[in-house]
């Protein structure tokens, strides 16, 4: 969940929830990725509303540089007239501007400080100039309605001159810089996309109208905070970004929001146009706009035409009594040890018992655990000889899990859940022998076709079971999941794009964030966006590769104070903030130290929620 989503309702959560703790993933051991941060020009509650003038940079062209790379941020009628202020008078035809559905900004992650080498002054005494190398990777397209957008663009790098603003001989070196030559398209930094815009979550209800689907958009903090719900509105009424379209149901048909959202006393007021509404309907808008529009925390009336359809005193209130999630216990840690699913214990955490019958818990090297109600939905992969096999199980605790996939592989990897209120018709996901597959109850395996290509190696299920991201020939890729009573189907594929490379291990560490693990000179811990902004390093000094990897999902139905990332690299696994080695004395029903037990190690750490 978006971290200002936290911010603005956890007092009112912890209150009428009686929970403690944030679910704010905390990190002792992070650091942002990339170039620091572009300078400021005034702000709300600390943060940039306008990106700078092109002025504010003075001589210092490296300042220019970022700067420059942060003009497009903001409204997007005016991006054109933003950049066009860095461009020399007489390139200015370069940039076409274009609006509307036409418009879009390139967003690029710098992999280098930008070079700046100086070109020596002409023989008619005309002013030095710099040439600039700027090495990036593409991110995405950020559109007018907020989505980014997969990558249109393919450069890796470009390259413009830079010549002072003031007439040559001035010496005024305080009047700053004009690009010569600019690229043709605009560009936006992932750290000024960072700085600029507001990481907005709206929420669509999945096809089935079961759960709401969360979808990640961004707001430029140059919005007047009296017109960002009407923005918000918009982009519901438009409709779902593209790559969740297959798994969640769009509006009413021809919904549209009349005039403009309007606040009086802390009450908003919302009129819809649309057709076909019935009670069941309005009740789903209500709860899909309270949930959309976390800035409203008090009375929220919503009309049809001008006719009041549905009043709440309290979105806040509106949110806790209608959860977005199927979380209702606090999470719990679990971990392989000897072959066996055993508890583990943290301190000032809630620690679970065996969940597993004792006659079915042997031979296992990776579990999934996942509450459906009062029920427990397991999934093991066991070892038979020197192949696999998945086994799988529900009901109440401990469960037996004797149900075998027919076959058996040279290679398993970690199962996955899909969240469900019912084990009646729940669905998993697993790797086996580099291919997706989907499995039920009864434990068989049947294959899911992806239209990317390349060995799959790892899958992760986001908390509202709608939502997967794989590792695809060491890519990591997100998509949309569609389920009905007779299986599952998989959406078009997203790249994500990432400066990690062999990719080994994912999860889900919030509602549009992901925790991934790779390389980048050497084995490390990245937290990213699911759209690829944002790049977090957790942990860069790893030394060996990560082959596991969990989290629990920060969300406010049930909050996590604690940690919410274990891996194992080199058969030792590891959690806490900072990163400890889980010892053999935190697993719990195992023989004391200091018995005759051979040693062993917890391994493939997961929780249970």
């Amino acid at each position: 969940m978006n971290r200002r989503l936290v911010a603005a309702l956890l007092t009112g959560v912890l209150v009428g929830a009686g929970l403690a703790g944030c679910g704010i993933p905390q990190f002792s051991e992070v650091r942002v990725d990339g170039p620091g941060p572009v300078g400021e020009a005034g702000s709300v509650n600390g943060r940039n509303r306008e990106p700078p003038a092109r002025g504010a940079s003075g001589s210092d062209s490296a300042a220019f540089i970022r700067n420059f790379l942060s003009a497009p941020a903001g409204e997007p009628n005016r991006a054109y007239e933003r950049v066009l202020q860095y461009v020399a008078p007489e390139d200015r035809d370069r940039l076409q501007p274009k609006q509307g559905s036409d418009f879009a900004v390139n967003v690029v992650r710098l992999l280098d400080e930008p070079v700046t080498t100086v070109n020596p002054r002409g023989t008619s005494g005309e002013e030095a100039t710099f040439s600039v190398r700027v090495t990036v990777q593409q991110v995405g397209l950020l559109r007018a309605n907020g989505t980014l957008a997969p990558p249109v663009a393919t450069e890796t790098e470009y390259r413009f001159d830079l010549r002072g603003a003031a007439p040559a001989g001035s010496g005024d070196e305080d009047a700053g810089y004009y690009l010569v030559d600019p690229p043709s398209t605009l560009l936006l930094s992932d750290q000024a996309l960072q700085e600029f815009y507001q990481s907005s979550t709206i929420y669509f209800w999945s096809a089935d109208q079961t759960r709401l689907v969360p979808d990640q958009r961004y707001l430029p903090l140059a919005v007047p905070k009296e017109r960002r719900v009407t923005e918000v509105v918009g982009w519901l009424t438009d409709g779902p970004s593209e790559w969740l379209t297959p798994t969640v149901t769009r509006l009413p048909d021809g919904a549209q929001l009349i005039n403009n959202a309007t606040e009086t006393d802390g009450r908003w007021e919302i009129d819809i146009a649309m057709s076909g509404e019935d009670d069941a309907k309005l009740d789903r808008l209500v709860t899909q706009l309270a949930w959309s529009l976390p800035d409203i925390t008090g009375p929220l009336e919503v009309k049809v035409r001008n006719q009041t359809r549905r009043k709440i005193p309290s979105a806040d209130q509106h949110r806790l009594t209608h959860a977005a999630y199927l979380v209702r216990q606090d999470p719990q840690r679990f971990c392989v040890y000897d072959g066996s699913v055993r508890p583990l214990a943290f301190v000032g955490e809630t620690s679970g018992t065996d969940p597993i019958a004792g006659e079915d818990n042997r031979d296992v090297l990776s579990a999934a655990l996942s509450r459906a109600g009062d029920r427990i939905l397991a999934a093991l992969v066991l070892a038979d000889g020197r192949r696999q096999r998945l086994s799988v199980g529900s009901g109440k605790a401990p469960v037996r899990v004797a149900a075998r996939s027919a076959a058996s592989y040279a290679s398993i990897g970690r199962p996955v859940w899909l969240k469900t209120s019912d084990t009646r018709g729940a669905h998993g996901l697993v790797v086996a022998d580099g291919r997706l597959y989907r499995f039920g109850t009864d434990g068989q395996l049947t294959p899911l076709p992806l239209i990317v290509p390349g060995p799959v190696t790892a899958v992760a299920a986001a908390l509202d079971g709608r939502r997967i991201a794989l590792v695809v020939n060491g890519r990591l890729y997100v998509a949309a999941v569609s389920v009905d009573g007779g299986g599952v189907s998989v959406g078009p594929t997203r790249q994500v794009p990432t400066s990690l490379t062999a990719l080994t291990a994912i999860d889900w560490v919030e509602e549009s964030r992901l925790v991934v693990a790779g390389t980048r000179g050497q084995p490390a811990v990245y937290e990213i966006s699911v759209d690829g902004t944002g790049e977090v390093a957790l942990r860069t000094d790893l030394g060996a590769k990560v082959t596991h990897l969990a989290a629990y999902p920060a969300n406010l139905v049930v909050p996590f104070t604690r940690s919410p990332v274990m891996y194992e690299a080199n058969r030792v696994a590891w959690a806490g903030s900072p990163y400890t080695q889980i010892l053999r004395e935190q697993v719990q029903g195992v023989e004391p130290v200091d018995s005759d037990a051979p040693p062993g190690s917890p391994t493939v750490p997961f929780f249970l929620y």
